[in-house]
């Protein structure tokens, strides 16, 4: 966890700018390997919204050299873990893997990430199971609370648009659109791989070159009509961040209310973001926390009550979470504004602010104790941060917060406009505005 421990990351950039970034950890006998693509759902226009998670699915359904089964079968039959994911700003496969087995994972993931076919066939097969998807999601009241907080604060742009796209989207884009999508957004100035755990990082870059060969032999740079890459900390996509404010509701029958209250929130790279990390740990990250305190063991008003905070590369939210019966809703939300507004007004105890500091750092060091978790900092930090930031740079600057950090970053953020997103068995938001007031 020292600084000296970061001399086990090396980092090398292949032809095309393809960038390799691994961490040798000699004390473990497995290898976690990830594909980072800089291609989020915020890249999306309207015509192609949906089209990053789809094009996720569609990558593990077959290849020139592998169908769908053999993808599977292969990392099934060593014992590998395989899956994906996408997110506002970008997408990963990933694998985990013995390390003799390291080779078989790139070159699966390899194949998969530069020449999957999108046979029309397999679009219109996944496009259910996607459909599926987003049905699940919506009927998670909690899912569908938090989706709505984000829509309401970000609008009608691609940040502000559901990872997954709608109904109508998916059933809409064609194999043309995603496959368009697949070669404009998989090139190699967007691709990171990172791997972390018992390897050799020549061996990792030989392999990675051998397995990306198709897309890196033949580029010299980004193409003329190739989107921009992400500028992280600055606005890069021209819609910038377009905070709302209000109510919305979700009216449906169900037995609990489950309420998002929160605001614009900060840039990852916003040097006060410690700061309102340690205020959230505080406030709403765990049983010790104000809101817990407050409204479940004090008053018994909610099973779940959590605060949290997300970053963006220009922008960022954070929020307040409580799931409660429909009759006690407008209680907590009193009792959670009155929370917060005593953090603008007062700050943190002492005590308060000793334990914030140490559940982040906790986390942080704890977060780091597997190989996947390192490849996840690896790959994140080439992608979307400006550099691999030393642990105990990261450690320090979180024992640094103060309390004038604290009332500083809670006046300026936790005072902004509100969003409050409300899923359950109510016919009418007027009776929440005043939780914005």
């Amino acid at each position: 966890m020292s600084i000296a421990a970061e001399r086990t990351v090396r980092r090398t950039v292949l032809p095309g700018g393809l960038r390799v970034v691994t961490e040798y950890l000699p004390a473990v006998r497995s290898v976690a390997l990830g594909i980072w693509v800089g291609v989020g759902s915020r890249d999306e226009d309207e015509s192609h919204a949906g089209a990053t998670h789809y094009l996720e699915h569609l990558l593990f359904k077959g290849t020139g050299k592998r169908t769908a089964l053999d993808i599977s079968a292969e990392m099934d039959a060593v014992g590998g873990e395989m899956n994906a994911f996408t997110a506002k700003e970008y997408t990963c496969y990933y694998a985990r893997v013995l390390d003799a087995d390291l080779p078989l994972a790139i070159d699966v993931l390899g194949d998969m990430v530069t020449s999957s076919l999108i046979e029309p066939k397999d679009v219109d097969a996944e496009r259910n199971v996607v459909l599926e998807e987003i049905a699940m999601n919506e009927d998670d009241p909690s899912d569908s609370a938090h989706e709505a907080f984000t829509t309401r604060l970000f609008g009608d742009t691609p940040l502000g648009r559901p990872i997954l796209g709608t109904v109508e989207s998916i059933n809409a884009i064609t194999r043309e659109q995603i496959f368009e999508h697949y070669q404009a957004r998989y090139t190699p100035p967007h691709i990171v791989v990172s791997a972390a755990g018992n390897l050799d990082h020549d061996a990792v870059v030989a392999g990675i070159a051998a397995a990306f060969g198709p897309v890196t032999s033949g580029f010299a740079g980004a193409s003329p009509s190739a989107p921009r890459l992400r500028d992280a900390g600055g606005l890069w996509d021209g819609y910038g961040p377009a905070a709302g404010s209000g109510v919305t509701l979700l009216s449906r029958p169900i037995e609990q209310a489950n309420l998002v209250l929160g605001c614009e929130g900060l840039a990852r790279t916003d040097e006060r973001r410690f700061a309102l990390g340690v205020l959230n740990a505080a406030l709403g990250g765990g049983m010790s926390s104000r809101l817990f305190q407050e409204v479940r063991e004090k008053r018994g008003l909610a099973y779940s009550v959590y605060s949290f905070a997300s970053q963006h590369a220009d922008t960022g939210l954070w929020g307040v979470y409580v799931g409660c019966l429909p009759s006690k809703a407008e209680e907590v939300l009193s009792i959670a504004a009155a929370e917060v507004e005593k953090v603008v007004s007062s700050g943190l105890t002492d005590a308060e602010l000793e334990r914030g500091k140490g559940q982040v750092r906790g986390g942080i060091v704890l977060g780091l104790e597997d190989p996947s978790s390192r490849m996840t900092r690896l790959g994140k930090a080439e992608l979307v941060y400006p550099s691999l930031e030393p642990v105990d740079d990261v450690l320090a600057a979180i024992d640094a917060v103060t309390h004038d950090d604290i009332r500083a970053i809670a006046s300026e953020v936790l005072t902004r406009p509100k969003v409050l997103a409300v899923v359950g068995p109510f016919e009418d938001e007027s009776s929440f505005s005043s939780a914005l007031s």
